[in-house]
């Protein structure tokens, strides 16, 4: 599954640092707005204990974990909807990812400047969220007209779709995000349709300094966000930019050592990419032998058939059966031989539903 995922937030915000932390790249991070122009792109591995310890158990020739791609989109302005900034080539880039990190700048530091002249995150997060249902406002009265034109001319199928244009016009115009709104599921899956900014799942990113980062406690500011994203419903997390950038420069035997130094359970980005997962619903499940090993991403819910259709379409269409083990029964009894000695290997159909962690061997004929 093609996941993509936008860095969004003001200039100067900790943004690029984050991206570079991410990616182990070297993308300017200046202390000018605008240093980012044209989006840069970088694909990270998903942080994935299973897949090591798989790893360990078949020695396969190849290791391959689920990845994620990380957007670093230049910085937002009052006014991007019209244009300011370079806005509208920058919305345009989020109307292209998966899901948004958002991320806002939860520490005070007199040498980096702050766009707006202080710190405030959820006014930081509000001049976004504007200049996006904005945006959104704009393209909805444009497609309700012509929805409301092609109903008149006697294409009924066009209800839903109308209803919910209007029902988005009226939310939209109250300053609400796209994705707040409950519509019914005929009106919502029209909507999706819509691609608006708005709908995007969000994760606000508390970028803070390292004191509170070691301290273990939320700071006045960055407690303002959690509240703030638990009230909207939108995700959460917290990092230090600048650490994440030290972390990410070490060697991978020295980056758990650095971690119980410090008292992290885990880099911050781990987390962050955990806490995508968790915003989209997504889980993995693993493909095993002595060729590969590897992660897969699907959305929870799918069934065997759908989990296939990630590995190839070919394997959807011609499914017949998959062969299951679980994860811990693998790490319990040490190989599929034992595995399939105590009839722990089960053949599922079509109506499987894929678990967390399940290892498969797909059967189908095209």
């Amino acid at each position: 599954m093609a996941l993509q995922c936008g860095i969004i937030g003001l200039p100067n915000v900790g943004k690029s640092t984050i991206f570079n932390a991410l990616t182990s790249s070297d993308i300017p991070a200046e202390n000018y707005p605008f240093c980012t122009i044209e989006p840069n792109v970088g694909i990270v591995p998903v942080p994935d204990f299973h897949l090591k310890k798989l790893s360990a158990i078949y020695h396969p020739q190849k290791t391959t974990p689920a990845v994620v791609e990380f957007v670093d989109i230049a910085g937002l302005v009052k006014g991007a909807s019209k244009g300011e900034g370079l806005g509208n080539q920058f919305l345009s880039h989020i109307r292209e990812v998966t899901a948004i990190c958002h991320v806002v700048r939860c520490f005070e530091d007199e040498n980096v400047t702050h766009v707006e002249g202080s710190i405030d995150p959820i006014r930081d997060i509000e001049i976004i969220e504007t200049e996006l249902i904005i945006k959104d406002l704009d393209s909805v009265e444009r497609q309700e007209k012509k929805t409301a034109k092609k109903l008149k001319s006697g294409e009924k199928s066009l209800e839903a779709e109308l209803s919910a244009l209007t029902k988005l016009r009226l939310h939209l115009d109250d300053l609400q995000p796209a994705r707040t709104l409950v519509l019914p599921e005929k009106e919502r899956i029209a909507a999706q349709g819509f691609f608006l900014l708005t709908m995007k799942p969000v994760l606000y990113v508390a970028n803070v300094d390292e004191a509170e980062i070691l301290s273990e406690k939320r700071g006045v500011i960055s407690q303002r966000l959690f509240d703030y994203a638990e009230k909207t419903g939108a995700g959460a997390v917290r990092l230090c930019g600048k650490l994440e950038q030290e972390i990410a420069l070490l060697p991978e035997d020295e980056k758990e050592e650095f971690c119980a130094e410090y008292g992290l359970a885990e880099p911050g980005l781990d987390k962050l990419i955990h806490r995508v997962y968790d915003l989209l619903q997504l889980q993995s499940f693993y493909t095993t032998g002595a060729d590969e090993v590897r992660a897969w991403t699907i959305r929870k819910g799918y069934k065997a058939p759908q989990a296939a259709g990630e590995i190839h379409t070919d394997f959807e269409k011609g499914f017949i059966k998959a062969a299951v083990f679980k994860y811990d029964d693998l790490m319990k009894y040490g190989s599929e031989k034992v595995l399939k000695e105590k009839g722990l290997i089960a053949l599922e159909g079509r109506e499987y539903v894929v678990q967390e962690g399940d290892c498969i061997f797909f059967h189908f004929n095209v």
